[in-house]
């Protein structure tokens, strides 16, 4: 087939094919323009304020030059006449101003973190992965067919890690195994925690640990307690059932108990235990989190002490959480449940991501108005006056995050979840790497997966003073929780990131 260009008025081209049928190139010129247009619009708006200030400033600075020497005399003895007066209105704001000082919300300091990185020989490969499917002989053909067709298109790549018990033929999903695999994963990730950070573990005052599907007596914070002899009034919380967004929650608690408590650190453990809940039946809903669900976990320092602002790495800005569990398809959309034959596993409904893109939406609702410019604000609050008043089929304004946000951590929670915001969201593939990357190097760790994500950023040299960071993560009941971080300096990884040894490597190209 001959092809022939033809340029156009506008700038646009037209391709001319053998039967003479024309078709429109985009116009890149004016999309770029646009672009410039939003760009400058958006710097307009922002510095306003400080705009209109100029103007102001220069006539008071020239009033304050003319003034004389018997002029400010003058002003003296007004003051001198109105003492009481002075005095009253000084004390007021001396008053008002230690009142807002006491009264505002602690600031709470990210010093540090650790991921879990397991030893190679819990590796498991898609061909691995597949033999012991079929040595297990719990699965049929066609569940086994699925399983390998949803390990091709799930993002994951070959070094994936799957506890010790499920290596084992049979395997054995017992207790001990089930505790023996939490414990190397929190005690492994604090282990570097505490290492890195000089902290004693017996100056932590918070203990927040999350696991969704493994909640044993004593509890995994019990466990933590007793390995590193935290101190008798230690106020601990154990959160259970709460899905892969529970991380952000745990963080949302921690800050909440750092404005109660002064001067004190908090510990926030984030895992989700695989040995107990890998499920041996032949219900496709509940093979898919056999194939996307990997060993991971995570360990987070947060202080509220004023001093540990020099060495922390990061601010915490805003935690927004949205539950959308008053909606039936919602709640019942991710339910551990048994299956006809009495298999216990997590079933996913097709429902899923239509939930998940309701729960997002109102989670930037609540979100935007706190981090988003005064510019797409008024974007937004424009189309949406209009759309109600004048045109009913208009599109809805999407307000551009990406010049709220310098990076994002969306929950490596399969590839459709990271497709789906990317799209929604209209970020780039720069954006998105780091989920795409922390899905393929560690596949879905749950609620730890936004930490794995962050510190690639940081292994990346991506990081520096001043940038926001949104994590933002999906869970059952159903939940969307969001979380924003501002760098205080330029974040270098941490010493053992998971990203250490591998990090050269990445970007890897996907093929799907």
């Amino acid at each position: 087939m001959e092809a022939a260009n033809e340029p156009v008025n506008g700038g646009s081209v037209q391709i001319r094919t053998e039967n003479n049928e024309r078709r429109k190139l985009p116009n890149f010129l004016q999309s770029v323009n646009m672009k410039y247009v939003k760009l400058g619009y958006h710097y307009l708006i922002t510095h306003l304020f400080k705009l209109c200030l100029v103007p102001l400033m220069a006539v008071l600075v020239t009033e304050i030059s003319r003034l004389t020497t018997d002029d400010l005399y003058q002003i003296w003895l007004h003051l001198q006449y109105n003492l009481v007066a002075f005095i009253f209105l000084s004390a007021l704001a001396i008053f008002g101003s230690t009142v807002y000082i006491m009264s505002r919300p602690r600031s709470v300091y990210l010093v540090d973190y650790s991921c879990y990185l397991p030893p190679e020989s819990l590796q498991v490969k898609y061909q691995k992965f597949m033999d012991h499917s079929k040595l297990i002989e719990d699965f049929n053909e066609s569940s086994l067919e699925f399983q390998r067709k949803i390990l091709e298109r799930s993002g994951l790549g070959e070094e994936t890690y799957l506890p010790e018990a499920l290596h084992c033929i049979p395997p054995r999903p017992t207790m001990m195994a089930a505790r023996e695999e939490s414990e190397q994963v929190m005690f492994g990730a604090l282990d570097k925690l505490f290492e890195n950070t000089k902290i004693n573990p017996r100056d932590i005052g918070v203990l927040v640990v999350n696991c969704s599907l493994f909640n044993p007596t004593p509890s995994l914070s019990a466990m933590i307690v007793n390995k590193y002899k935290l101190r008798g009034n230690v106020k601990s919380f154990n959160l259970g059932g709460m899905g892969c967004s529970a991380g952000v929650i745990s963080i949302d608690l921690a800050k909440d108990m750092l404005q109660v408590h002064r001067n004190t650190y908090a510990v926030v453990v984030s895992t989700e235990n695989i040995t107990q809940n890998w499920y041996f039946g032949n219900k496709k809903a509940m093979l898919i989190p056999n194939c996307l669900f990997r060993v991971g976990g995570s360990a987070i320092l947060l202080s509220n002490k004023g001093k540990d602002r020099r060495r922390s790495k990061y601010k915490l800005v805003h935690t927004v959480r949205t539950h959308k569990g008053a909606v039936e398809k919602a709640f019942n959309c991710v339910y551990q449940e048994q299956d006809d034959n009495g298999k216990t596993g997590v079933s996913l409904s097709k429902d899923l991501m239509a939930i998940a893109g309701e729960a997002l939406k109102a989670n930037i609702t609540t979100l935007g108005p706190l981090v988003l410019p005064i510019s797409e604000q008024i974007l937004f609050f424009m189309t949406l006056v209009t759309k109600k008043l004048f045109n009913s089929k208009l599109k809805p304004y999407i307000p551009d995050f990406k010049l709220a946000f310098d990076h994002f951590c969306i929950h490596a929670g399969g590839r459709a979840v990271i497709d789906e915001l990317e799209k929604n969201l209209q970020l780039s593939q720069t954006h998105v790497e780091a989920s795409r990357m922390t899905l393929h190097r560690f596949g879905n760790t749950s609620s730890s997966s936004i930490w794995y994500e962050l510190a690639y950023i940081e292994a990346k040299g991506r990081m520096k003073k001043g940038n926001r960071v949104w994590q933002i993560a999906f869970g059952s009941g159903f939940k969307c929780n969001s979380a924003v971080w501002m760098a205080l300096n330029n974040v270098k990884p941490s010493v053992s990131s998971p990203w250490e040894h591998c990090i050269d490597r990445y970007p890897v190209k996907l093929d799907f």
